[in-house]
């Protein structure tokens, strides 16, 4: 058994709502083999990974597993319950996996769930997949591979990429109030939001936090000066550049003293309840550090504590304990700092509740100023003191004492937030108690540290007491009640007229006032100008767009490549629009029938809010299937069908229920209610529908219509964009007709059979004839499917000129212009196939057999060649 290789799905997918991973494995020797073909693997399997045990399998029960393979299941499908086992060992919480038939009958595809913030670039998946693979492979063999060295790597990788807990709290408040959240890389930065209201948070610091109160609180000596200046309660303090300064500000402050550094967090290098000389001397050069200096301050007796301040009131407040050892009487210090650390709350650095105790230099001075080294055993109940400082970043502990915090001691807090003007800050107090109001004699209470982007795992997980929702109120600042999170979101997905339909949508909401974000497959444009020029149908374009803080509502193309390969790009669109669903790119990333086709596209439908607007189309079958889908009713969307005639039976039904529709009547594109009906504009002053006659335009205009109705957008304006999209300014590429010399050329992308039919069947209304074709077909398309739409072509063109496009798509040169050739013969026996080599000789060559006024159709592989050609040709476009 081999792993081939592993994608990644970023957003919603046609699996799940959340991200997955997709391993492709290669059975090879274990092809068609099942677990009883060999006895005592899977006892082996459990014995080893005991967990498996418990797993549900289809059965939706524990041992639903167990009971597969005693009955006999394929080794991909254990392999993805190995993979989420292992996942589960190392902290990786998910739960979801499905293993697939996929291409030859060696290869499956597992799919696994991934945590939502998990980085892109991450390996972690794949390397417990390789790792799963191992063991099930070694087990066959009948012995089980010690796989612990490797699984603790994966774990500590594991570690390094996950969000810390602050953060991750913070993502968390965000999608229960309904508010995007996606990570930016592998930093603990999230982007938060849609459009005009994207906001950025990087753990507790918000985009709105002030860059001058962050230096205040980072320079002790300064926020030491605006808090005193402010009235407020500070130790008496002195900056000292030297040894003998610190020396004399023992002397001028009088024992005892803290020295800390000048720019220090997180209580490293801090030195507390210092009365000696030594003691200051070597806390100073410990402290100074690079700044050359620190702050000598007066010690506050006390209990320390913890206030966090969001929008000016307090969030939380703990009392802090610096780390310690209880002793029992028989263990030794080393012993119950190994006891403590086997919490599971307890991690390295900031990536769990609790951060794990050390036995470093600074420790082991304190304990042996104690009476204690680590192979001492401390009494029953005696307190072996690890750090003086209470933070815990060295190992401290917190009690959540939000509850008991005295009026006056919370109006100090805000006061001091206020004072550095700081939006989310953590104040470090040192009182007698927090629950009576601060002593009025000197020294006897004292502000100690304003912290910029203060940690929030001691409120969120205190070592005892309630956890508070400090994120949520850190969510809530930046979005207060009633605030929204979104730009509305229009996703537009189908086989065909995806990007008409899209660019006429965001014209409509334009002209409405709204500056628009748009994809599609000829780039991504704001306020309509273009900002990347590209294929962009799939979700970076997506993201980009959603990013774009001016933009107030986005509209998007979404393609079958983009969802297959990694996701969409956003969740629960406002509207969805599924414009047709026909034969094309089958034989592509394992899409074999039209069904499949349509379960990929679905997603769109899926994938929008409740009582959000879906856009169908009445007239195609699989489209309007989609209404009826159990996955999309469950969103309880309100259903808009479009379709060229009132007559279509599915639009008949609805409108008889009371239901939205749009389609053609009298020559007027119309909305109707139930009985109403509202008239939009005529047919025949559709910008690009050339007097009615390119009917497809029409369709991709209704579509639009529903759309911007659904957001809104009046009838009139609905009405005065499509008599203003003129195709050559906002629909290039599609549907454009230029006069060459005495000759029509009509410009299009049709590359499958259903949109060359719509061609054909425009060009024979239009001008009467079929005319000359110069065409050219994608070579990631299968034989069948180029073969079917060079038939299509044979329909309507008897002389057709065939090139090829630059790039083959994986196939040799000459095999694309065979099969076209071929399939134009089996199409019309009669007609005159005409190879050429490049596409400025494809369209020469048609011009050449062109009768004076017979139109021509290209059809072009970019557009940007043919704009240049064209222009060459002195072109001028045709109304």
């Amino acid at each position: 058994m081999r792993l081939d290789h592993v994608r990644r799905l970023g957003g919603p997918n046609t699996y799940l709502s959340r991200p997955v991973a997709i391993a492709r494995l290669d059975l090879q020797g274990l092809t068609g083999h099942e677990t009883t073909d060999h006895p005592g693997f899977a006892e082996r399997l459990v014995g080893a990974l005991p967990g498996l045990a418990e797993h549900h399998c289809s059965a939706g029960r524990p041992g639903g597993l167990l009971d597969a393979m005693a009955r006999g299941t394929y080794f991909g499908h254990v392999t993805e319950h190995v993979t989420l086992e292992l996942s589960g060992l190392i902290g990786r919480e998910v739960f979801f996996g499905r293993t697939v038939r996929a291409g030859g009958p060696a290869e499956y595809d597992v799919i696994l769930e991934c945590p939502r913030d998990e980085p892109a670039a991450s390996t972690v998946v794949e390397r417990l997949i390789t790792l799963a693979v191992r063991i099930v492979t070694g087990t066959l063999a009948g012995q089980v591979p010690d796989a612990s060295g490797d699984l603790a790597e994966v774990a500590a990788r594991h570690e390094a990429e996950r969000l810390g807990v602050s953060t991750a709290a913070l993502a968390r408040a965000a999608r229960e109030r309904g508010v995007p959240v996606r990570r930016v890389d592998d930093l603990n930065l999230l982007r938060l939001g849609y459009g005009r209201y994207r906001r950025t948070v990087w753990a507790a610091m918000t985009d709105t936090t002030s860059a001058i109160g962050m230096e205040v609180a980072g320079d002790k000596r300064l926020a030491h000066r605006v808090l005193s200046d402010a009235g407020l309660p500070v130790p008496e303090g002195r900056v000292a550049a030297s040894p003998a300064e610190a020396l004399e500000a023992l002397r001028a402050v009088g024992g005892p003293v803290v020295v800390k550094p000048l720019a220090g967090h997180q209580g490293e290098n801090v030195h507390i309840e210092l009365t000696e000389p030594p003691e200051v001397v070597a806390a100073f050069a410990a402290a100074a550090g690079d700044e050359g200096g620190v702050l000598v301050e007066s010690y506050v007796p006390g209990k320390d504590y913890r206030v966090l301040v969001v929008g000016g009131r307090v969030a939380a407040a703990a009392e802090l304990t610096a780390a310690c050892v209880t002793g029992d009487g028989t263990s030794s210090v080393a012993e119950l700092v190994e006891r403590v650390n086997a919490d599971p709350a307890r991690g390295e650095g900031h990536d769990r509740p609790l951060t794990r105790l050390a036995l470093g230099p600074t420790e082991l001075a304190l304990m042996a100023r104690q009476g204690h080294a680590p192979d001492s055993v401390p009494g029953d109940g005696e307190r072996v003191w690890l750090r003086r400082n209470a933070n815990l970043s060295t190992g401290g502990t917190s009690r959540d004492v939000t509850g008991d915090v005295h009026g006056e001691v919370a109006a100090m807090c805000v006061r001091a937030a206020a004072a550095v003007g700081m939006d989310v800050c953590g104040i470090d107090l040192r009182l007698p108690d927090i629950a009576s109001a601060p002593p009025a004699e000197r020294g006897a209470a004292g502000i100690l540290e304003v912290n910029a982007a203060p940690g929030l795992r001691m409120h969120l997980a205190p070592h005892e007491g309630a956890g508070r929702d400090v994120a949520g109120d850190v969510i809530d600042l930046m979005y207060p009640a009633g605030t929204p999170s979104r730009v509305p979101v229009v996703s537009v997905t189908g086989t065909n007229g995806k990007t008409t339909t899209v660019r006429m949508i965001a014209h409509m909401l334009e002209l409405d006032g709204r500056r628009t974000g748009m994809t599609s497959t000829e780039g991504v444009h704001v306020g309509g100008r273009p900002v990347h020029v590209s294929d962009a149908s799939g979700p970076r374009s997506a993201e980009m767009v959603l990013g774009d803080r001016s933009v107030e509502a986005a509209v998007l193309e979404t393609a079958r490549g983009g969802i297959v390969r990694r996701g969409l790009g956003y969740d629960r669109a406002d509207v969805a629009v599924v414009t047709n669903v026909t034969r094309d790119h089958l034989g592509v990333d394992d899409t074999e029938s039209l069904d499949d086709l349509l379960d990929i596209k679905a997603l769109v439908a899926e994938e929008i809010r409740r009582g959000g607007h879906l856009v169908l189309n009445a007239a195609d079958e699989p489209s309007a299937s989609l209404a009826g889908r159990p996955t999309v009713r469950r969103r309880d969307p309100v259903l808009r069908f479009f379709s060229l005639s009132p007559d279509a039976p599915v639009l008949t039904e609805h409108l008889r229920g009371g239901g939205l529709g749009y389609y053609v009547a009298d020559g007027w594109l119309t909305e109707a209610r139930g009985d109403r009906r509202t008239r939009i504009l005529p047919a025949g002053e559709v910008a690009g529908a050339f007097g009615g006659d390119a009917v497809h335009v029409l369709a991709n205009a209704l579509a639009a219509s529903a759309a911007a109705r659904a957001l809104g957008v009046p009838v009139d304006v609905v009405a005065s964009a499509l008599r203003s999209f003129d195709p050559h300014t906002r629909n290039p590429g599609r549907g454009c007709v230029y006069q060459v010399g005495g000759n029509p050329v009509l410009v299009d992308y049709a590359h499958n059979p259903a949109a060359v039919e719509a061609m054909g069947a425009f060009v024979e209304r239009r001008w009467g004839g079929g005319g000359v074709a110069a065409v050219t077909l994608p070579g990631d398309r299968s034989d069948e499917l180029v073969g079917e739409t060079a038939r299509a072509i044979a329909g309507t063109f008897g002389r057709v000129v065939v090139y090829e496009d630059e790039d083959l798509r994986g196939r040799r040169s000459g095999e694309m212009t065979r099969l076209i050739v071929q399939g134009l013969r089996e199409g019309r026996p009669d007609v005159r196939p005409h190879p050429a080599g490049d596409l400025k000789g494809a369209l020469t060559s048609a011009l050449d057999l062109a009768e004076p006024g017979e139109p021509v159709l290209l059809l072009y592989e970019k557009l940007q060649p043919v704009t240049e050609l064209l222009e060459t040709l002195g072109a001028e476009p045709a109304g």
